[in-house]
């Protein structure tokens, strides 16, 4: 890095301002620009060639300049796992300048049942390090198949993307410390789980500011608690599909946070879900029929 170093940070997302005082810290004198793309875009946003001129770091996905246009380009942060896009790009394949990829990024799976499975299968897609969590151990890899009903092709039936397993109430925070860039919560609200991430376990999520991605229920958050990390900057942000209460208020303050997106309980609405669903109870059926047990039987004493 050098003083005159301007980093342009094109993406759907500013950057957290807990993150840029960072990097400023880190780096005295770099100036930083963020200008705004549409996810998928790849027309350039418009910023002035004399901007371009002096640009030295690039943070992108798929916008990228032409190569007589950043001659003083020295780094490119690319937001995503892989780098396809970049074939026959003439600054990618006619320049030594650093591409680095996201690759290596690190979730924890809290709650490994179906819906965390499919998690850990994309994210093991996009070259992540997958850390499981359950509420009782599964210590064999027998232990740590699924008896779930499972499509072909999804999810992980034998439970072979994470690299660690965690389990129980004891190693919770064990699970939590484990240095997460991302928490993804799916879990099934019961006694156990209701409040499961609350005050505590955002004080360990603090020491890398993970952030936070809850597709369960939302009860087995704090809102609270989750309020407070944001306003003390604990966590990067959250993605919440569930809240607390459900539906949310049209006046909760959840809604007034720049890092926070919040949709509608939608994250399982697919085209196909009534298929699969009769899927399931023909493949039930058939089961009963041979006198086999049914999958997805719902455990009355664990309440899910």
């Amino acid at each position: 890095m050098t003083y005159s170093d301007l980093l342009l940070f094109i993406q759907p997302f500013a950057p957290p301002d807990q993150w840029l005082q960072r990097v400023r810290q880190a780096n005295p004198g770099m100036r930083v620009e963020y200008h705004h793309v549409e996810m998928y875009a790849k027309e350039l946003p418009p910023i002035p060639k004399e901007t371009w001129a002096e640009a030295t770091i690039l943070f992108t996905w798929q916008v990228f300049p032409p190569k007589e246009w950043v001659p003083k380009l020295q780094y490119v942060q690319l937001l995503s796992a892989g780098c396809n896009q970049l074939l026959g790009m003439p600054l990618f394949e006619d320049t030594d300048i650093p591409f680095c990829t996201s690759n290596g990024n690190h979730p924890g799976i809290l709650g490994y049942g179906s819906i965390g499975r499919q998690c850990a299968r994309v994210a093991k897609a996009f070259g992540m390090d997958v850390y499981a969590y359950t509420l009782h151990s599964r210590d064999t890899p027998e232990s740590r198949r699924s008896e779930d009903y499972t499509e072909p092709g999804l999810g992980d039936p034998e439970g072979e993307f994470p690299s660690a397993w965690f389990a129980g109430k004891e190693q919770l925070n064990e699970f939590l410390a484990s240095d997460l860039d991302l928490l993804v919560i799916t879990l099934p609200l019961t006694y156990q789980t209701r409040g499961m991430i609350s005050r505590e376990q955002f004080d360990i999520l603090s020491k890398k500011k993970a952030y936070v991605s809850n597709v369960g229920r939302g009860p087995c958050v704090n809102t609270e608690d989750l309020m407070v990390a944001l306003d003390e900057g604990k966590i990067r942000g959250a993605a919440l599909d569930v809240t607390d209460p459900e539906p949310l208020p049209a006046d909760h303050k959840l809604w007034g946070y720049k890092n926070v997106i919040i949709t509608p309980h939608c994250s399982g609405n697919s085209n196909h879900y009534y298929e699969r669903v009769l899927k399931i109870f023909a493949y039930n059926l058939e089961r009963r029929t041979q006198g086999k047990p049914l999958v997805n039987h719902v455990n009355r004493a664990l309440g899910y």
